[in-house]
Parts: C-alpha cells; sequence; structure tokens
C-alpha cells in the first residue's frame, strides 16, 4: 500500500560515544524519497491547546495526506456504572480528604546543569543526520525539552545521541500521523534498557484503548512485576497540558519514565519506616516536604496491614484530587494499568501518575485525578466518582487483572460485576463438570466389585470430567451474557452487601440500573436468553452460586483476597457420598483454593500445588476440588483418635504465578480470617452479612510447600485479635509452642509401627527386606523414614530421579542426605555398588546395567514405582502425586494373579486409590492405608492444639514456648515425649485391630481400616450427645483418662474444663470412649458390648 504507515517500535542499537543501550524508535514506510523528510511546517509547535487546526498547515502538508490509507477502529464510550457501593469512613473536612497546597504538591526535579550543552549536541547530531529540515529542528529541540513535561532526571541520564533519536522518532511520528486520511494522531515512542525505559503515546484523557501498544502493561511486565525480584522499579508519567492535532482532536501525549531503583538501604527490615533508610535516592531528591510526609504517613499504616492503604487529597485551589495507594511489593500484578482502567470507567483521566518503589517491600502509588474533558453527562461528579474509585481499589487489589477484565476495560460491566463474574468462572470450572445422570445410570447397572467393571467406571468418570466443559468455553459462554451477569450480580449484592450503622450518610447511592430479581426470575429470564442448554447450563451455576454463599467478604473495604464460605449441599450426593460440613473458597490474584471439613471441630494441613507446565496446571485445576475432597476425607478417617474431624486446604498457583507461594499462602489465610473473626473496625473490617449465623473456628496445619509459613499464620491471627491464635496453626515454630512433626519424626513414628508390626506378625528380619520408597532424604517423611529404617533400600524414587542398588544403597550416604535434606540428587555415585544406578529427571538415553536404555528421565522417574523390578519386598510410599497407582496402573503391579511387591504401607496421603488397594489385596499384597498409617502428625498437632487451649497466654509462653536461644522448657521436653509414646500406642492399637479382624473375617484391610474409621466416628457423635456426657461423673472421669497426664498435673482438671471450649471437650470425651472401645471390640460390635466393657 502506497503511503506512509507507522510500524511499532523496533528495538535498534545507537552507536558513538556514551551509548551502549539499545533503544527503539519507530520504522517508517513510505514510497516517498528516504534520502531526508519533505518540508514540513511543524503542526505541534503552533499554540499552547490546539496544534493542528491552521489552514497554512493543512495545505502544506496536502501532499502527505493523499498518501495515507488507514482504518478506523473507533470505540464506545463507557457506560454509567451499575455496580452497587458500599459505605466508607467517616470523614473529616466534609468530604474527608486532607488539603494539600498547590505550591507544597509532588516533585522538584534536580536542576540539570548541562541542559543547554546537550540541547546543543542534539541539534548537532540531527543537523548531522538530515531527517529534520533544517529551519524546523530548534522548534523541534524546544518542543521536546519544554512541553512535554519531561524532568530534568531523563536528561541527566540520557546521552545526546539517545536524546536526538527520540526527537527524531517523534518528528517522524507527527509526519505519519498528521498524513492519516482519518486524522487520528498515533505518536508512539518506546526504547527499553536493563535499567530504564521510556514510553510515549497518543491518547484521549479518560479513556482506555483497548487496542495499541498497551504501554502500561509492556512497563508492567518487564519492570513493575518482572521475575528478577533483586531489581526494582520506579515509574513517573506525565500527561501533556494541550491537545495533539487538529482543533477537533482529543489525544494528548502521555509519557512514561522508568528508573531502575537506587536504595539508601537495599535490604531494609520490612518493619522499617524511616524514608532515609528505605527510599530510592532519586526520591529523596526529587520529592517535596509535603509529599515525603504523605509517603511517610502511608508507609507507617501499611508495614502493619495486609492489604491496600488508600488516601485521597484535594488539592488547593483546584478539581485535582491526589490518590495514593500503599501496599505489599508482588501482591498485586498488574495493578498500575488496572488502576488507569478504573478510572477512566468513571470518566476521570490523570496529569500526573507516580510508582515509588521502598526497601522494606512497600510500593506506593500516587496519581492526580481530575474530570476527562469534552465527556457526556453519563459519569457522575468527580466527588461521586473519587468515592467510587476509592472503595474499588481494595476490589481491585484482589483481582488486578481477570480473563474478564476487558470487559471492564471497554465499559461493558462494572469491575464489581467483572471480578463476581470472574469468581463464579473458577468456581463453574470445578462444579459444572460434573458426572451426570448418565453416569448413575450407568453406575447402577455395573457391579462396583467386579475389577472390569469398576476399571470402565474409573475411565468413563475421568472422561466425562475432562471432555465436558473446557474453561475457555465457560469463559466464551460468561462473555456473551453481560446483561444476566449484570443481573445476576445484583441479586448476589442485594444480599452480601450490608451498610452498618454509621455508614449511611457516607454512603452514594448506587445508579438503580439493574433490578434486582428473585431466584425464580432469574432462571426465567436465563431460560429466555441462552442460545442452547450448554450456556443455560453455565449461567445456571451462577445461581448455585449466589444460593450456596452463607458469608463472603467481597463487600469489606480492605481484603487482600475474595473469600466465600459456601453451604456444600449443592454437591451431588452420588459423586461426593459424605457430606461436607464448612466448605470455604478463596481466590486471589495469584491462585485459587478450598478448605473443607468434615465436622465442626476439625483439623487438617494447608498445602500449596505447584505446577512444572501449563499442561499440569490444566491437570491439577481440573483435580483440585477432588484432590481436596479425597484428602480431607482421607483426614476425617485418619482423625479417628483425636476430637478433631477431617479437614485439608488446598492452594493452587496459577500458571504465571508458581514463585507466588508465600503471598498466595498470606493471602488465602488472612481472607478466611475475615469471615473467622467479628468485624470491629469500620471502614477497615466492615460488617458482613452471615447467613450461616454461628461462630466458626478452624484449626489448620502445615503440608506441602508450607511448613515454612505457619509461623507468619500464627502471628497474623495473633495480630488479628483471633482469640484461639495458639490453636489456630499446629506445626509451628517451638519459639510458638509448636511442636514440629519433621523435627520429632511424628508422622514417622506411625508409618513405622504398621512396617514393624508386619515384620512382627510374619517374624520377618528387617535386615533381609528390600525396601522401596517414593519420597526422598529431602522431605520430612522420607528422611525420617531413612532414620528409622533398618531395612535393605533398593530403590528410592524423589522429585530428583531414581536411584537404584540391586545389592543395597548405602545407609550412611542416604543418611547423610536425610539430615542435609537434599535429593538423591545429591548421591554420592562412588557409593553405589557396580549393578547400581542412578536417572535423574533431565537425562536422555541412559544406559543401565542391565542393558536397558532410559530414553526420558522423568518418564523413567514417574513410572518406576510400577516397574516389575524383582527388587520389593516393602513398599513404603513417603511422598508422590495422588492416584499414583490406580485401577488401571495397578496392573502392572500384578503378574499371574499375584502382586510382585508382597507389603505396601501407604505413608502418602491418597498415593493408591482405593480400588487399586483392593486389587492388590486380591493378589495378595498385604496392605495398610493412608488413613491408619498416617496418623501420627494428626495425633501430634492435637495433642498441640490441646496444650494451646489448656494454658492461658502467660502460661503458654513459659511452659511451650522456646526462649530467644532456643532452650526448651522442661514442661516442653517431657509433653513432646508423651506426644510421641501416645502416637506409637495408637497406631498399635489400630494395627492390631485390623490385623485381628482380617483374620476373623477376611475383609480386606483397606475396607476394614474404612470400617473402623466410620464405626469410630460415629458412634463419637453418638456419645457426644448421649446421656453419658451430661452425667458429670462419667464425664470427669473419661476426661481424666483421655487428657494428657501432664497437662492435668500442670494445670488441674477444673482449669482444663473451664478453658476448653465445651464442643472441643465433648469431642474429646466422644473420640477417646469410641476409638477404645472399637479397638478394643471391633468394628461391628454386638450393640450390648458397649455396656459390658
Amino acid at each position: 500500500m502506497a503511503g506512509v504507515t507507522v510500524q511499532p517500535p523496533l528495538r535498534t542499537p545507537v552507536g558513538g560515544v556514551g551509548s551502549g543501550r539499545p533503544i527503539s524508535g519507530l520504522i517508517i514506510k513510505t514510497d516517498l524519497p528516504m534520502s531526508s523528510f519533505p518540508e514540513y511546517v511543524d503542526p505541534f509547535a503552533s499554540s499552547d491547546e490546539t496544534v493542528m487546526g491552521s489552514p497554512t498547515i493543512m495545505s502544506v502538508a496536502h501532499r502527505l495526506v493523499e498518501k495515507v490509507k488507514a482504518d478506523d477502529p473507533g470505540r464506545h464510550p463507557s457506560p454509567q456504572p451499575t455496580h452497587v457501593s458500599y459505605p466508607g469512613m467517616p470523614k473529616v473536612n466534609g468530604n474527608g480528604h486532607r488539603v494539600l497546597r498547590s505550591a507544597t504538591v509532588g516533585y522538584v526535579a534536580p536542576e540539570f546543569t548541562g541542559k543547554k550543552e546537550q540541547m546543543k549536541l542534539v541539534k548537532e547530531y540531527i543537523t548531522k543526520c538530515g531527517w529534520i529540515p533544517e529551519a524546523l529542528i530548534d522548534e523541534q529541540v524546544a518542543w521536546f525539552y519544554n512541553e512535554l513535561g519531561i524532568d530534568d532526571v531523563y536528561f541527566q541520564v540520557e546521552n545526546p545521541e539517545v536524546v536526538a533519536k527520540h526527537i527524531t522518532s517523534l518528528y517522524a511520528a507527527k509526519i505519519a500521523a498528521f498524513s492519516r486520511e482519518d486524522k487520528r494522531e498515533e505518536i508512539r515512542l518506546d526504547m527499553e534498557a536493563s535499567d530504564h525505559a521510556i514510553y510515549i503515546d497518543t491518547s484521549e484523557p479518560g479513556k482506555t484503548a483497548i487496542d495499541g501498544p498497551r504501554y502500561e502493561h509492556r512497563l508492567e511486565s518487564k519492570y513493575l512485576d518482572g521475575s528478577d525480584t533483586s531489581k526494582r522499579f520506579r515509574v513517573e508519567t506525565f500527561r501533556s497540558p494541550g491537545v495533539i492535532g487538529h482543533a477537533d482532536s482529543k489525544a494528548t501525549l502521555r509519557c512514561y519514565f522508568v528508573y531502575q531503583c537506587q536504595f539508601v538501604e537495599p535490604n531494609a527490615d520490612p518493619k522499617e519506616t524511616r524514608l532515609e533508610v528505605i527510599s530510592d535516592r532519586m526520591f529523596l531528591a526529587k520529592a517535596t516536604k509535603n509529599t515525603r510526609q504523605i509517603y511517610q504517613d502511608i508507609i507507617e499504616t501499611s508495614v502493619s496491614r495486609t492489604g491496600p492503604v488508600i488516601e485521597v487529597f484535594d488539592i488547593e485551589g483546584s478539581r485535582e484530587k491526589r490518590l495514593v495507594v500503599a501496599f505489599r511489593s508482588r501482591t498485586a500484578r498488574g495493578m498500575f494499568s488496572a488502576l488507569s482502567d478504573l478510572y477512566h470507567y468513571y470518566g476521570v483521566t490523570s496529569s500526573r501518575k507516580y510508582v515509588e518503589q521502598f526497601s522494606n517491600g512497600i510500593t506506593v502509588m500516587s496519581i492526580y485525578l481530575r474530570p476527562a474533558p469534552n465527556l457526556d453527562s453519563k459519569y457522575p461528579p468527580i466527588e461521586e466518582s473519587i468515592h467510587q474509585i476509592t472503595k474499588e481499589v481494595s476490589l481491585l487489589y484482589c483481582m488486578p487483572q481477570t480473563k474478564l477484565h476487558n470487559m471492564f476495560a471497554s465499559g461493558e460491566l462494572s469491575l464489581q460485576e467483572t471480578i463476581y463474574a470472574h469468581c463464579v468462572w473458577v468456581f463453574v470450572q470445578h462444579f459444572l463438570n460434573r458426572l451426570g445422570s448418565e453416569y448413575a445410570s450407568l453406575m447402577a447397572a455395573l457391579d462396583p466389585k467386579n475389577n472390569g467393571h469398576a476399571e470402565i467406571l474409573s475411565k468413563m468418570k475421568k472422561r466425562l470430567r475432562t471432555e465436558t466443559f473446557t474453561p475457555d468455553y465457560i469463559l466464551e459462554i460468561i462473555s456473551s451474557h453481560p446483561e444476566l451477569v449484570r443481573a445476576l450480580y445484583a441479586s448476589f449484592a442485594n444480599v452480601h452487601l450490608k451498610v452498618g450503622p454509621g455508614f449511611d450518610r457516607h454512603c452514594i447511592a448506587p445508579t438503580p440500573a439493574t433490578e434486582v430479581l428473585s431466584d425464580a426470575k432469574l432462571k426465567d429470564k436465563i431460560t429466555k436468553d441462552v442460545s442452547n442448554e450448554y450456556e443455560e447450563m453455565v449461567m445456571t451455576a451462577f445461581r448455585v452460586f449466589n444460593n450456596a454463599v452463607l458469608k463472603t467478604n467481597y463487600f469489606t473495604p480492605t481484603k487482600v483476597a475474595l473469600s466465600f464460605r459456601l453451604d456444600p449441599s449443592f454437591l451431588p450426593e452420588i459423586e461426593y457420598p459424605k457430606r461436607l460440613y464448612g466448605m470455604f473458597l478463596v481466590i486471589t490474584s495469584e491462585s485459587r483454593g478450598f478448605h473443607l471439613r468434615f465436622k465442626d471441630i476439625a483439623r487438617g494441613g494447608i498445602r500449596i500445588v505447584k505446577s512444572r507446565s501449563k499442561e499440569a496446571y490444566s491437570i491439577n485445576a481440573r483435580n483440585l476440588f477432588d484432590e481436596n475432597y479425597g484428602l480431607a476425607s482421607t483426614q476425617q478417617r485418619k482423625n479417628k483418635d483425636i476430637p478433631e474431624g477431617g479437614s485439608k486446604g488446598v492452594i493452587l498457583l496459577d500458571p504465571k504465578q508458581q514463585d507466588k507461594a508465600r503471598e498466595a499462602f498470606e493471602k488465602y489465610i488472612d481472607s478466611i480470617l475475615d469471615l473467622l473473626l467479628k468485624a470491629e473496625t469500620p471502614g477497615i473490617k466492615n460488617p458482613i452479612v452471615d447467613l450461616y449465623g454461628k461462630e466458626e473456628i478452624l484449626f489448620m496445619g502445615p503440608d506441602e510447600n508450607t511448613a515454612d509459613l505457619v509461623d507468619w499464620a500464627t502471628e497474623h491471627a495473633r495480630n488479628r485479635g483471633a482469640p484461639w491464635w495458639k490453636s489456630f496453626f499446629t506445626g509451628k515454630s517451638p519459639k510458638l509452642g509448636g511442636i514440629p512433626h519433621d523435627t520429632y519424626g511424628m508422622t514417622t513414628l506411625s508409618v513405622r509401627e504398621y512396617v514393624k508390626g508386619i515384620y512382627r506378625k510374619l517374624n520377618l528380619d528387617p535386615s533381609t527386606v528390600r525396601k522401596m520408597q517414593t519420597g526422598g532424604p529431602d522431605g520430612d517423611l522420607g528422611s525420617n523414614e531413612i532414620f528409622l529404617s533398618n531395612e535393605k533400600y533398593t530403590a528410592i524414587v524423589d522429585g530428583s530421579g531414581v536411584l537404584v542398588d540391586p545389592n543395597g544403597i548405602d545407609k550412611e550416604e542416604l543418611r547423610r542426605l536425610a539430615k542435609k535434606r537434599q535429593m538423591i540428587a545429591h548421591f554420592d555415585l562412588s557409593k553405589l555398588s557396580k549393578d547400581g544406578y542412578r536417572v535423574l529427571c533431565e537425562d536422555t538415553n541412559v544406559a543401565l546395567p542391565t542393558g536397558e536404555v532410559v530414553n526420558n528421565g522423568t518418564a523413567f522417574r514417574n513410572t518406576y514405582h510400577l516397574r516389575d523390578t524383582g527388587l520389593t519386598d516393602m513398599f513404603v510410599p513417603c511422598g508422590g502425586r495422588p492416584e499414583s497407582i490406580d485401577l488401571v496402573s495397578v496392573n502392572k503391579l500384578i503378574k499371574e494373579g499375584k502382586s510382585t511387591i508382597p507389603y505396601v504401607v501407604e505413608g502418602a496421603n491418597l498415593f493408591i486409590t482405593q480400588d487399586a488397594k483392593l486389587r492388590l489385596e486380591q493378589a495378595g499384597c498385604i496392605v495398610y492405608k493412608d488413613a491408619s498409617a498416617n496418623k501420627g502428625g494428626v495425633t501430634s498437632s492435637s495433642l498441640e492444639v490441646l496444650a494451646s487451649l489448656s494454658f492461658d497466654d502467660e502460661g503458654f509462653v513459659k511452659h511451650m514456648c522456646h526462649d530467644a536461644q532456643g532452650n526448651a522448657p522442661e514442661f516442653y521436653k517431657e509433653y513432646v515425649k508423651s506426644v510421641q509414646e501416645k502416637i506409637q500406642e495408637n497406631a498399635r492399637l489400630e494395627f492390631e485391630a485390623i490385623w485381628r479382624e482380617h483374620e476373623q473375617t477376611g475383609v480386606p484391610r483397606s475396607i476394614l481400616s474404612d470400617k473402623l474409621s466410620l464405626a469410630i466416628t460415629t458412634l463419637d457423635e453418638e456419645l457426644q450427645h448421649s446421656d453419658l456426657w451430661e452425667n458429670e461423673t462419667v464425664r470427669r472421669a473419661v476426661l481424666a483418662d483421655a487428657l494428657p497426664n501432664l497437662l492435668i498435673e500442670k494445670i488441674g482438671l477444673d482449669t482444663i474444663i473451664q478453658r476448653v471450649p465445651d464442643p472441643y471437650l465433648r469431642a474429646i470425651f466422644g473420640s477417646y470412649l469410641a476409638s477404645r472401645f472399637v479397638y478394643e471390640c471391633g468394628s461391628s460390635p454386638s450393640q450390648f458390648a458397649f455396656y459390658d466393657l
């Protein structure tokens, strides 16, 4: 196509003295002679306000106009917001904003004394290149230096050649812009270096350009949210005061400057607040005294706050407002550009924006806001707009960018509607891919006890769940129904938006644009509006979500993530036969997660799931809820000996957020606390609508990838005023009164009792037993299993690969690795025999001593436990993903109807599916499942909780917390020993009960384990609500037996009864009596057996 077209900027090197940074300019494609630009009167230098309206200019440039062809994409204006607002804090000074004198506002750039000399060198370079007519050079240079709002820091940083290149590129862009047939001005320039960047673009104030270069997104991804955490960057951005172009033009220039921070003290303490210590040197040089005070105040508040801190200031004698937002760095990816979309939605634009970083980990964004010019009356007045913006910043912080963000940026949906739709999109992915009536019919027709039928059902279940609705298809359906989303959101907000006393007068009334429909009318509307049954299923899931939400922090002003307490009754019984008691859904900008529990008083670990690839993430996301349900169910069966029922929390990191485990965990915990604690700080934690209506306490613990985060959770619960902070998390460090499972081998002690029990019953010499273990010396369970074992290890599989030695792996070398918590990748290969080998995940084409060639190390690692090596007598899974052995893969372990592995003790949770365990037992393998073997940790945690509840704060610190030197109180030492003894006692009791009942009935041990659990938990519930509990003599006698003697001796039975919550004492009473009775009399005793005992 003939004419001039502006291509996206490309990076090109700039030579010359002092240069070396890459620079990108605009590539101009034209059929005009390219030795120099044509003679051209600059349209941008005429006046302050309009710079392209002169007829003279038009005639001079007419020949270029003839050459240009371009498309006008156009964009509809944002509609008036339709969301429901929520109340703010009481304000001072009318609207509550502090007033700043204009003279004291902002920054004062240090003067660049060499500026005139630099301008001279720039002009010489431009003249030498010959691209700009000589008569226009002075004008162009003066315009660039004086009219764009660029401060002296830029000119001091850049060398003259780079500045000249920028001016030339902008001149070229102006020609191209002027020459467009549609007269749309698009001047774009970008330069990106490792330590700084510059972006210049044209845009209409108050409107988000959905197309175009999206420079704010680029500078975020490359600099503000970059993966290199050792580098932090500050940003300054300015909008030119005058429009660019002809008289009717609305576009102005926006300049962005990005600089790497040079902190006074790069490694400041997170609690440090002194600006002279934590600031960037450029900030200290430029910020006015007033600005420093503003930043000082907001940082002092931010360091003690988990979420964002938001302040608004009026500027004296101006309609302009200054919005300041502070939050912890790396906790709100995409916040910078999302804030622009937010204020554009309300018809507001910014004249200046600053992003300042501080070495204590705080980021502060300061934005100068004013009404956008030339907007219609659809937008609210500036005061109302600013009010809504400040109220919605906390919601934006929770979810700066979503899959539906463009619907907000384009004005189709409000922010609240968009993020609500995103949350339901997540919900739908987990609960719409259900099996349906066809699967139920098939299950009824087939015999689950028939291995062939069971395998068919297993495959069918997996296929149905993966092929029904993909996340992208669900998103497509939601995106095509904005009107339904609006109606469904209105119904949700109508229930959960609460305006408390003292807030009403500060609340701006919501725009009555969306009628609140009843559930029945919503159902009818969905049926009428959708095109097919699939769309109806997806949009109906919004109704299911709305009806399931019992309470949410969605409308709490300061939150860090979105949490929903759900009524789990919507789950289909055919898939989830055991009813959940409680269910939380948490959605953060880094992750999604659930917390599930089967009893009111319940305990279980919180795990973080990471994904090595997008494919792995898709699988993990698809299985997230089912895995969480399975883990909680296992925990429920495992907790048979203790007061707490089973619970579990699982956090799945988003594909691009695999390095944000800590941020995701902290947000998960804080948002759940929002729903557990009473809101007593207006404007910070406002009251929520509680349809559940009862107090809830959760007991949590460490699990995969969370062991080092438990202390933070404990301290955070204390800081937020939780009365049960001491018992909130188990597994915390000893300085907080915790009993670390790994330090004392709590989980392994239970597993070992089952392993030793098999050897004892079969009179086996452990030193002759060949053992395979998944989960290596780097893990808690794996390392302690190595320390306590006395078998002959022949194979270990861990995250790094496979280690095999038919003659026995060197035990001392294994213990060395276990002590250092290192993977087998660090094993000294000289310690292997001639028949031994190691294959790491990254290895390819490895020849084994047997002659076999391993083509792919990862595939070999993932399937080694299924190989018939003839080297394994005892298999103890101590790590690995759930369902590593299922009904299909288990066939690889069965040859001619006999299991190739004689004994399996399942230390890792859910490693083998239940149907696979039964298949192994049918083939002659002795299997003890996870719910029985892996219960040492829960016993330890339960006794840790009990001590936390029994002591007051002073006694807890004195008797359970290590001192600053790491010395343990004598009581603590004795208590840990008693915990270890209790773990071994409980494990032996259950092992003997299962062995005995199997010998008597022939029922598979994996079934007996579940029967024992069910019998204990059922009897437990009955006893808690029986007349026995009401009998004080019986109650005290049972509690005296059930409670640890050490606690009774130190605190006294009466004091413990007084301090421990009544529901927890009931749970102790029931679980103790029930477990002792069932272990003695079996899972199916006579109805009189309890009274005969």
